[in-house]
């Protein structure tokens, strides 16, 4: 039981990591698509700018809480491992 507890978990951080992954790289495409023309000089500032900063910001932090949690996973597996020897 113990075995599929720790995959579960392992499997979960690798989707926070994949999830974060995306909704970051969606911001970073929308952010670079809207900025475009404010560069070229043909519209103003889009105010929703910082709307699509807030998501690459989410999608930073949902693939850190990722990270994290496969970190802690791997620590508990070397834990395990360490207390069964």
């Amino acid at each position: 039981m113990r075995d599929k507890t720790q995959a579960n978990s392992a499997a979960a951080g690798d989707r926070l990591i994949r999830a974060g992954a995306i909704v970051f790289f969606v911001g970073a495409v929308a952010t670079l698509v809207t900025v475009a023309p404010f560069l070229l000089g043909t519209t103003p500032f889009p105010t929703f700018m910082f709307g699509l900063s807030m998501l690459m910001g989410v999608g930073f932090l949902v693939a850190g809480a990722g990270v994290l949690r496969s970190v802690a996973e791997g620590r508990r597996q070397a834990r395990a491992a360490t207390s069964a020897e």
